[in-house]
């Protein structure tokens, strides 16, 4: 198991050994131990933040599936009451509004839990990918928190982020000459799942608070069970990012390993 929390070093220290005086003899170097390498960063394990990442949207999946199907239950309410006001219950109506209310109190938290968590371990994993790849970034880390509060900006500035770390993280390739190829098909498809929930989720949101006619509740029944069932994809699409860039750190702080990390004061494994 790779000792996260070790310090990334950094060998092209100055030679400490002084200048040789003008017209004297050149002073061999005294025997001792070379010296110490600069430290550069702290890798630090993201695994523990993407295990809870991975509980939380799971959690969040099976809520939105019910979500779609309490949706899907009023919207039928809704089609028989529009056909026949006698043949829906008043109790069955109560019954939608309960659940209606109480599975929207849950999924609010849960996701406010899970963007919490999934952006630490973003953060954690883009300051990975400044240690295995210093020059592969285009913003600084900070972004990897600051660029999902930012109106429109947070439609594309996370996938950048996200992108640049997956492409920082692949390992060497066996031969150590350049970083191995891996497709970067789980960041796309999840960031495309995930822009499309939120858009739908939006829209669904503001249909439900202007939907007061049976026609309306319908309609906007329906289009909340397709947006909680696009959320169910985007989550499983994340589960799966989460995981394999996860991966890859893990297999990349393994390369390097043997040679370029060295115990130091750094911050304890996670």
């Amino acid at each position: 198991m790779f000792p996260w929390g070790y310090s990334v070093m950094s060998f092209d220290a100055p030679d400490p050994s002084p200048s040789p005086q003008p017209g004297s003899e050149p002073t061999p170097p005294a025997p001792g131990p070379a010296p110490l390498p600069h430290a550069i960063g702290v890798l630090r394990s993201p695994q523990g933040l993407a295990t809870a990442v991975t509980v939380l949207l799971s959690a969040g999946a099976v809520v939105d599936l019910f979500s779609s199907g309490v949706s899907l239950y009023t919207w039928k309410l809704m089609t028989d009451y529009i056909a026949d006001p006698a043949a829906v219950e008043p109790d069955s109506l109560d019954l939608s509004d309960s659940l209606t209310t109480h599975t929207g109190f849950v999924q609010s938290v849960l996701v406010l839990a899970t963007a919490v968590v999934f952006i630490i371990w973003f953060h954690r994993v883009r300051c990975n990918g400044q240690v295995f790849r210093p020059d592969g970034f285009s913003r600084s880390a900070g972004w990897a928190i600051g660029a999902w509060f930012i109106p429109i900006a947070n439609l594309f500035l996370p996938y950048r982020t996200a992108r640049e770390t997956w492409e920082a993280s692949t390992p060497h390739a066996p031969d150590g000459s350049a970083h191995r190829q891996v497709p970067v098909t789980p960041v796309i498809a999840w960031w495309l799942v995930f822009t499309a929930s939120e858009i739908l989720d939006r829209i669904a949101a503001k249909q439900d608070v202007s939907a007061e006619t049976p026609e309306a509740i319908r309609d906007a029944s329906a289009f909340s069970s397709v947006a909680d069932l696009t959320t169910v994809v985007a989550a499983v699409l994340a589960v799966v990012f989460v995981r394999k860039l996860t991966a890859l750190q893990r297999a990349k702080a393994e390369q390097m390993l043997p040679n370029r990390t060295t115990p130091g004061t750094a911050t304890p494994a996670v």
